[in-house]
């Protein structure tokens, strides 16, 4: 039982807003989830029937729907853990001289 508490995973379907756009001013692609919940650290979003690719000037807006995966509490944890881990690569510093020639 403890252990399904902590890797409870839920899963629930939601509609969600497709935007691509490749044009001179912008290449994107965003999805807009259309519910009322945060996606955290773990979460994983599946949008179904989702266009890959619009023609070059154009942009296209489309609703589809999404299953949204919720992390379980330890997965979540594991998650938040390892970014910022990963992030802690990017602080390198070198307090070495640099050399004269």
């Amino acid at each position: 039982m403890i252990i399904a508490w902590l890797n409870g995973r839920e899963t629930v379907e939601v509609p969600c807003t497709v935007e691509i756009e490749q044009t001179p001013e912008s290449l994107h692609a965003h999805v807009s989830l259309d519910a009322p919940f945060h996606i955290g650290p773990g979460d994983a979003v599946q949008v179904h029937d989702a266009p890959t690719s619009v023609p070059y000037g154009e942009r296209l807006v489309v609703q589809r729907m999404a299953t949204v995966t919720r992390a379980g509490r330890l997965e979540r944890l594991w998650t938040k853990l390892a970014g910022h881990l990963e992030l802690t690569e990017l602080y390198e510093v070198s307090f070495t001289e640099r050399r004269r020639l």
